[in-house]
């Protein structure tokens, strides 16, 4: 087994920190107005145009931009502390922010006309929106004269949709050697959005399913990509900063949890102050921010949130270290990249489940109050939740997965963008005798 390279940080970040620190003042401005209009949000099942129109004032949309296109290309751990930001008024702004961040990684591996497409036009909202990369696609891409004609669908959980100049669905194709998975760059004026977003948690997202316009659609030949090539970064997109060599999976997994993250965050501050002066039933206590047993609680609630926390700062940091060195073309090897890989979708994983249970026990002492409409608390607690059901967070093949590869063996093959395969060293030749 190979060594894993040196973890000194290399990235110079002097650059982006002021951008940071100005984005991060205005979400915190912006976040009394975010909590208040959050109710509302939810029953509609989605953010107002002017929540985004507000969110992209302060900047969090253009924190994974390519600079070449006046975006801010702040560095992954600068990201991370953005999402969380966001994520502590209101999980499903963070939501929103979060896919508007990570999946940036799409647009720029599908080669530099898309890019152009994508980034150069002004526009308020997110730029990035991708649905249903999974091998259960619905969707379906066949080549014709010079383009493709996609047709299919629906197309499921299609977060920033609503919002994007663009959808990246994926579709499956087959030129006669076997099925395998294309993404589609699909303008906004092309798609018919569903109302099928009724959920139990991260109402607001409105992450709603997609169908085209008409019941086909032909794509331009430099907006069909197979998405091997968008993985494994084959084409020219034009673009210089070592953000676009960063681990795609250490990218978008990190500032996901950067999402549970800030909800529990949210929810601890939260309660700290409902609870100044509360007596607890039961219980002689007139404040309940003077009893030893919600001393114990916050401690173990401190530990949670602190294990998560420091565990995505690390993955991010790493995150960022790794491409800078493949911008400088010193790449690690593919077994350092598959288990560095494996690890950030477990630890996330876990960062998910401990903040959720933190949240679970803030909730609990809380009182009866905490699960009204209008209390932040208990929506908090669902959309933690939802975070935890994620497809790509299955804590137990997650885990198999990891244990696999600390055991010397190969993790599990499948289809999709959270595949490990790609990162697998070459097979050792038998030694004949």
């Amino acid at each position: 087994m190979s060594a894993s390279p040196d973890t000194s940080d290399t990235s110079d970040t002097s650059d982006t920190s002021d951008k940071q620190a100005a984005i991060l003042d205005k979400i915190r401005a912006l976040g009394p107005t975010l909590r208040e209009r959050a109710l509302d949000a939810e029953r509609e099942g989605r953010h107002s145009d002017e929540t985004i129109a507000d969110l992209d004032a302060t900047g969090t949309f253009a924190i994974g931009s390519p600079a070449e296109f006046g975006g801010d290309e702040l560095t992954v751990r600068q990201q991370l502390d953005v999402v969380s930001e966001v994520s502590k008024w209101d999980g499903s702004a963070g939501w929103i922010v979060w896919v508007g961040a990570s999946t940036n990684w799409i647009p720029a591996g599908s080669g530099a006309r898309v890019v152009k497409e994508v980034y150069a036009p002004e526009w308020v909202g997110p730029r990035v929106a991708a649905s249903s990369h999974f091998p259960a696609s619905r969707g379906r891409a066949r080549r014709t004269g010079g383009g493709w004609i996609v047709s299919g669908g629906p197309w499921t959980f299609g977060s920033d949709s609503l919002w994007a100049p663009y959808t990246n669905l994926g579709c499956i194709a087959d030129d006669g050697e076997g099925p395998y998975l294309v993404g589609v760059q699909v303008p906004r004026d092309e798609l018919k959005f569903l109302d099928d977003w009724q959920v139990a948690g991260m109402r607001a997202t409105g992450s709603v399913s997609s169908t085209l316009a008409q019941d086909e659609l032909f794509v331009p030949e430099h907006r069909v990509v197979d998405f091997r090539d968008v993985t494994g970064r084959t084409l020219d997109n034009g673009l210089e900063g070592s953000l676009w060599k960063a681990p795609t999976l250490g990218w978008s997994f990190s500032l996901m949890a950067g999402m549970s993250i800030g909800i529990a965050q949210g929810v601890l501050e939260r309660f700290l102050e409902r609870s100044a002066g509360r007596p607890i039933r039961g219980t002689t206590y007139k404040n309940q921010l003077e009893a030893p047993l919600t001393h114990l609680m916050l401690a173990e609630v401190h530990s949670k949130i602190q294990s998560a926390t420091a565990m995505t700062r690390a993955n991010a940091e790493e995150t960022d270290r790794l491409g800078a060195l493949a911008a400088a073309g010193t790449s690690a090897d593919g077994e350092y990249m598959q288990k560095f890989s494996a690890r950030v979708l477990l630890e996330t994983a876990y960062a998910a489940k401990w903040c959720a249970e933190a949240i679970e026990l803030l909730q609990r002492n809380s009182g009866s109050t905490a699960i009204m409409e209008s209390e932040p608390i208990q929506r908090a607690w669902r959309d933690a939740r939802v975070i935890t059901l994620h497809g790509a967070l299955n804590l137990e093949a997650l885990s198999e997965n990891y244990g696999r590869l600390m055991a010397g063996s190969q993790p599990h093959k499948f289809a999709g963008i959270t595949t490990l395969d790609r990162f697998a060293p070459p097979p050792v030749p038998e030694r004949r005798s």
